[in-house]
């Protein structure tokens, strides 16, 4: 960052009057936030998929686009009895008296006697809230108990009642995940600086940033046309906790530096700004231009985080980069208290242990860099155990009604039955689809046809064996769709849920094979410009792909011990991404310092222990508290937000905690010079003839050149 606008910042004037534009902006956004956009009924869809395609000709047909609930009676090791079906069709006139619901089909009972199922059709166009507050009614009416026999179990499922439970997941989960982000970033703040003052400053700006970004999701939503859930509202939040309060870390560690310099506190504060601006912009810079790459996805939803994750970072960007140095502006050197940086002081980082750190790794870099791989070869060898693709009833991570009443279908009918697939065919091919479908492995059954209200088309329900996100419902509706095509022509569709998880899963591999690869040209191409160099870029790379293999291996092994069967679909990729794109962070962050120590001291090696050194402390508390920060994910009851806060949580550990403190400086020891090629790191004007501190490692190496392993 230039110095004049460093300096600025820096200034009484520049620092009130940016907290002043700051709090103006922050008022008119909290003033005029919309409410989110309404959710779309493709919204989430793959375009140009059959389940897409299906979703949007259901407005031809009188029951559109309707969800349905099924009501699952159980009487458990005996066979309902006369006056049992009597009081359940005496509780289904009472469920189809009921507000939103549509016309019921007839109880179907189970060939075992033991348990029945009523379809509930909820009305179309229904919204969410008054689908949930139906299926609401429904459950509370059944747990009332009136007109059921005793030793009945009644439980709601299907789709409306997935919806509902999902839901109900997110319920309050922006709350929930400030309060326990905000708890575990004061927590590690105040360890970190050991002041009881300090801390509350970047907390309090970064918490204003995430709160501005939350009132700005909306803005975003009615650009994409498409609402920002609470899924994508939530990892955004996190992320820019974590982004903004690793900007801040950056930050205020390089100002306690300048302060043991100069008695002038805010040429120290403009210094620091000055020094940490570039490493900080060009990591935001990474981590925003890898988040765009998501608009290449044919997943809407996909294309929904990436933007507004990309906002969000931005906006940490900001809040971490300008308005926390003119907060820092406004106060004395005492916030530090009690552990006060005094000009003239010693530099703690010649000392402590990450100079322990750096002499080590400038004794033995072979066998640290050896050592290093070991561990990450090892637990990327978890990969092996790795499966990918959940079913529906897998999706939560604590016990919710829609998944027990659809484990206890499954016990008595078709697995498929909550939710069957929608093939609509031309009319004329109608009796054609339906036999071909009645013929198909894995088909339960083929109901009723609807005629589309201009007559040309037909919806023909199908029931599978296997319930849907399965592999058995997957080898279903690929069988189902080549068979059709085949034998009742191009013009019939497949859709519903199960034909929709499959299409979803196919999407997400097609984006992974898509973004994955623009991603790692985004970062690697930041790198270049940064470092305007092409070996090291190449190396930190390489470094951060290793990590992402060994953080999924170990997850996985995590997952097995929790009995998580399998990563969901969406998980590989955002856990891609967000540790490619963080995991540079780090690297950006000491290799830019090793830069301007390699400048000033005109050796790479020294330059590299030394930037190891002073940056050590920083960027491991950054790590750890992104780690942590990410982790939360874990408090909202969803399996796939649990798997990407465990995945990111692991990576960004060992990208902290072994890539960035021992791979990537013995790598850079080992190439020596030619890390930098084709460039060389040349001083700044201000620092030529300056001298600079001899660190503990260099001197170590000069007394005793062998034990540094040359």
């Amino acid at each position: 960052m230039g110095a004049r606008i460093a300096t600025w910042i820096a200034g009484r004037v520049g620092a009130a009057v940016i907290l002043l534009a700051t709090a103006a902006v922050a008022t008119l956004v909290f003033l005029t936030s919309p409410a989110q956009p309404t959710a779309g009924p493709t919204d989430g869809l793959p375009e140009g998929k059959q389940s897409t395609r299906v979703t949007e000709l259901m407005d031809r047909f009188a029951s559109g686009r309707a969800e349905s609930a099924i009501i699952v009676f159980e009487r458990p090791g005996a066979a309902l009895t006369e006056p049992d079906r009597q009081a359940l069709a005496t509780l289904r006139t009472a469920v189809a008296d009921r507000e939103h619901v549509g016309t019921l089909p007839p109880i179907a009972y189970a060939d075992d006697g033991q348990a029945a199922l009523q379809v509930v059709p909820l009305r179309a166009d229904l919204s969410d809230e008054a689908r949930d507050s139906t299926v609401d009614g429904l459950r509370a009416l059944l747990r009332d108990g009136t007109g059921l026999p005793d030793g009945i179990s009644a439980q709601v499922t299907g789709g409306a009642a997935f919806g509902r439970d999902i839901s109900a997941a997110f319920a309050g989960a922006d709350v929930t995940l400030l309060v326990a982000t905000a708890i575990v970033v004061a927590l590690l703040l105040l360890i970190t600086y050991r002041s009881p003052i300090l801390w509350i400053v970047p907390l309090t700006v970064i918490g204003l940033g995430d709160q501005l970004v939350a009132k700005l999701l909306p803005w975003i939503g009615h650009l994409i046309g498409e609402p920002t859930d609470a899924s994508v509202a939530g990892i955004v939040s996190v992320l820019v906790f974590g982004a903004g309060t690793d900007y801040a870390l950056l930050l205020i560690s390089r100002y306690r530096e300048e302060l043991r310099r100069t008695t002038d506190r805010r040429a120290a504060l403009a210094a620091a700004v000055r020094a940490a601006g570039p490493a900080i912009v060009g990591s935001a810079a990474t981590v925003i231009l890898a988040l765009l790459t998501l608009v290449t996805a044919v997943l809407t939803s996909n294309r929904t985080l990436g933007i507004a994750a990309a906002a969000g970072v931005a906006v940490a960007l900001v809040f971490g980069l300008v308005v926390l140095p003119a907060a820092l502006a406004l106060l004395p050197r005492g916030a530090f208290w009690p552990l006060v940086p005094v000009a003239g002081s010693a530099e703690t980082s010649e000392t402590g242990i990450w100079a322990r750190v750096a002499r080590l790794v400038g004794r033995r870099p072979v066998g640290v860099l050896a050592a290093a791989a070991v561990v990450l070869a090892a637990l990327a060898a978890g990969l092996l155990t790795t499966t990918i693709g959940l079913s529906q009833t897998e999706q939560f991570r604590t016990e919710v009604e829609s998944v027990q009443a659809q484990q206890t279908l499954a016990a008595h009918f078709a697995a498929g039955s909550s939710q069957p697939l929608q093939v609509i065919v031309s009319t004329t091919n109608a009796q054609q689809a339906a036999d071909i479908a009645a013929r198909t492995a894995g088909v339960a059954a083929v109901g009723r046809p609807e005629a589309s209200t201009d007559g040309t088309l037909t919806l023909l329900p199908v029931q599978l064996a296997d319930e849907s996100g399965t592999a058995g419902a997957d080898r279903a509706v690929t069988a189902l769709r080549q068979g059709l095509s085949a034998g009742a022509g191009t013009d019939a569709l497949v859709g519903g849920q199960p034909a929709a998880d499959l299409d979803q899963r196919d999407a997400n591999a097609r984006d992974n094979a898509v973004v994955a690869p623009l991603v790692l040209a985004v970062v690697l191409i930041v790198l270049i410009a940064l470092l305007r160099s092409i070996v090291g870029p190449l190396v930190l790379l390489a470094t951060v792909v290793l990590s992402y293999a060994a953080s999924l291996g170990a997850a996985s092994l995590v997952f097995a011990a929790l009995d998580i069967p399998a990563l969901a679909a969406s998980v590989p990729l955002l856990a891609f991404l967000f540790l490619v794109a963080l995991g540079v962070d780090y690297n950006i962050f000491l290799v830019s310092r090793a830069r301007e120590e390699t400048a000033a001291r005109g050796d790479t090696r020294a330059g590299t222990l030394r930037a190891l050194s002073a940056t050590g402390g920083v960027i491991t508390s950054a790590g750890v508290l992104l780690a942590a920060v990410f982790t939360v994910l874990g408090v909202l009851p969803v399996i796939v937000l649990t798997q990407l806060g465990i995945i990111v949580g692991i990576g960004v550990l060992l990208d902290t905690l072994l890539v960035r403190t021992l791979v990537v400086p013995a790598l850079a020891l080992l190439l020596g010079e030619r890390f930098w090629w084709p460039s060389r790191p040349a001083p700044r004007p201000a620092e030529i003839n300056t001298p600079r501190p001899a660190h503990d490692a260099d001197l170590q190496w000069k007394r005793d050149p062998a034990a540094s392993g040359r």
